[in-house]
């Protein structure tokens, strides 16, 4: 039986520019307050307050963020050869990653690929969360392949700048 595949563009997330700034606060604080202790787990609270912001309503008004890597999400999908694709985000959007990654497999997906719109080593989501998270993952789902497509190659990077920059400004002579 072929792999059922799906891709996750994983976004950073912002809150929604309407999303209460107390509830904003006191979730930064808990979160803050949990990373001091060196734990994973949320809080009761805390986890109340990330539900409520990540499934803040969003509009293109009070979401701008989201609004663009939802049109990334709608530029990538038919470049993958039929495999579905879902954007998530890392905080203060939904769905979370963990939350796309439970709904393909629950779905029926058994090959299910990351890629982060974060570029640049050194990010803590990018370079740490992302990974812990594609690691929990397989250990919950050992027949499920979750791979990450990361770290991006600096010299693609490159090449990608200058590409946005000859698009930004075609009369002027970039370096390829």
């Amino acid at each position: 039986m072929a792999n059922k595949e799906a891709v996750v563009l994983i976004g950073h997330g912002g809150t929604a520019r309407d999303t209460p700034r107390p509830l904003i606060a006191e979730l930064k604080r808990l979160e803050a307050e949990r990373q001091a202790r060196r734990e994973l787990k949320m809080s009761s609270r805390e986890a109340e307050l990330d539900k409520q912001v990540r499934e803040w309503p969003r509009t293109p008004d009070n979401d701008a963020y989201k609004l663009g890597v939802d049109e990334i999400a709608r530029a990538l999908a038919p470049k993958l050869g039929g495999r579905r694709l879902v954007a998530a985000y890392n905080e203060f959007c939904a769905p979370s990653v963990e939350d796309a990654i439970e709904s393909l497999v629950e779905e029926g997906y058994t090959r299910i690929s990351l890629i982060s719109t974060m570029f640049t080593r050194g990010g803590l989501h990018a370079e740490c969360e992302i990974p812990g998270i594609v690691a929990q993952a397989r250990r919950t789902h050992p027949g499920v392949q979750v791979e990450y497509a990361w770290p991006f190659d600096a010299g693609y990077l490159a090449d990608f700048l200058v590409g946005q920059l000859h698009r930004a400004f075609p009369s002027s002579a970039y370096i390829r």
